[in-house]
Formats: C-alpha cells, sequence, structure tokens
C-alpha cells in the first residue's frame, strides 16, 4: 500500500430516487444512520476533506455535517455533473489537493481503503482515471479523479453529450480496482424498499 495521498473525498447525493418512489434516498437510514451519514463516515478518515453534491434544500443534508456544493449544470444531468462541480470547488477552495475520490451516496458498506486502493491502482497501471469494481462489475460512480481533468469532463458533458460515468471510464481509458464481494458486497446500493431491508440484515449479522 502506498503512502496516503491528499485526496478530496466526494459523496454523490443528487440522484432522484425514482425506484425509492421520489424519497430522499440519501437519507433512508440503515442500523438508525442515515445512509449519507454511513458514507461519510467512511470516506472522512480516508480524505483530507469531504463534500456532498445534492440538489435542492442543502438544510436537508445538516446531520451530515458537510458542505453541500450543487450542480452548476441545470437540468440534473447525471452523476457526472456533481463530480464536476465538486471538482471545480476543489480548485477554487482546495487548491492544495490535486485528486478527488468520488463514491455515492446510497452505498451503506463503503470500504475503508478506498482512497488508497484506487491511488496504489492508479500508480501501478499509469491511468489517470480508476474506477472501483467488484463481483464482476465496475463501478464507475466510484472513482480517482485528478482534479485538472475538469475541463475536458465540461467538455465531454456540455458538448459531447456523455452523461453515462462508464462512458467516460472508457473515453479517459480508466483502470479497474476490484473488491472481494464473497460476503458482501462493498459497492452494493440501494435502490429500493427491499435494498433497504436486506441492507439491515447484511449490517445486522
Amino acid at each position: 500500500m502506498i503512502q496516503p495521498v491528499p485526496t478530496l473525498g466526494i459523496i454523490l447525493a443528487g440522484g432522484l430516487a425514482r425506484r425509492m418512489g421520489g424519497a430522499d434516498k440519501p437519507l433512508v437510514h440503515v442500523q438508525g444512520q442515515s445512509m449519507a451519514a454511513r458514507v461519510a463516515a467512511k470516506l472522512r478518515p480516508q480524505t483530507a476533506a469531504c463534500v456532498l453534491n445534492a440538489n435542492g434544500d442543502p438544510d436537508r443534508f445538516a446531520g451530515v455535517g458537510l458542505p453541500v456544493i450543487q450542480d452548476d449544470l441545470p437540468g440534473f444531468p447525471g452523476p457526472l455533473a456533481g463530480v464536476l462541480a465538486a471538482l471545480d470547488w476543489c480548485a477554487m477552495y482546495r487548491p492544495d489537493l490535486s485528486w478527488a475520490v468520488s463514491v455515492a451516496a446510497d452505498q451503506p458498506f463503503l470500504p475503508d481503503d478506498l482512497v488508497g486502493r484506487l491511488h496504489a491502482c492508479r500508480i501501478r497501471s499509469g491511468a489517470a482515471l480508476v474506477q472501483a469494481g467488484s463481483g464482476g462489475r465496475t463501478h464507475p460512480v466510484n472513482a480517482l479523479w485528478p482534479v485538472d481533468v475538469r475541463a475536458e469532463l465540461r467538455q465531454a458533458l456540455v458538448h459531447d453529450d456523455m452523461r453515462k460515468m462508464g462512458r467516460i471510464m472508457e473515453r479517459f481509458g480508466a483502470a479497474t480496482e476490484w473488491w472481494d464481494a464473497t460476503a458482501i458486497d462493498p459497492f452494493f446500493n440501494v435502490n429500493t424498499p427491499e435494498d433497504v431491508a436486506l441492507a439491515e440484515t447484511l449490517a445486522g449479522g
């Protein structure tokens, strides 16, 4: 494992939660704690600073205790817009940080070695971007980004209409760091009420 690299943590909580009936998914509780708070508790020790990307009233996330960064692009174009807004924030307010790691706010079992392993994969592979993978699937929302990729991301999103994270990873030749998912998939994400019940069971046992 490499020495820790000062990194911004970006928690992406800007989704519309259609499969949860419009509920504010990051604020759904698992084991008595909102998923956003669970993710923040995992990510904070791994990073030099954390922000949360969400649209709408930022006060609803006051309990998470993080700065809330809103998209600067209209129409909720997806998680890439949240990454871009957070990278712009980083360049302005934390110019000492050259790297950022994005994660989804609906993953109650986020690994506590995420940031270090993504950086280690970057060094091994020489890739500019690194995404997480588990169970034979990639999870491009969980990724390591150089802050100076902002202009290229804005070009891809605004002018090339590339809104899918997976397409961005392909465009930039991202490497993948793989996690074991035999017991619990560390990137299990909650999309439905049934997923909430399953997360409660997994967290409890």
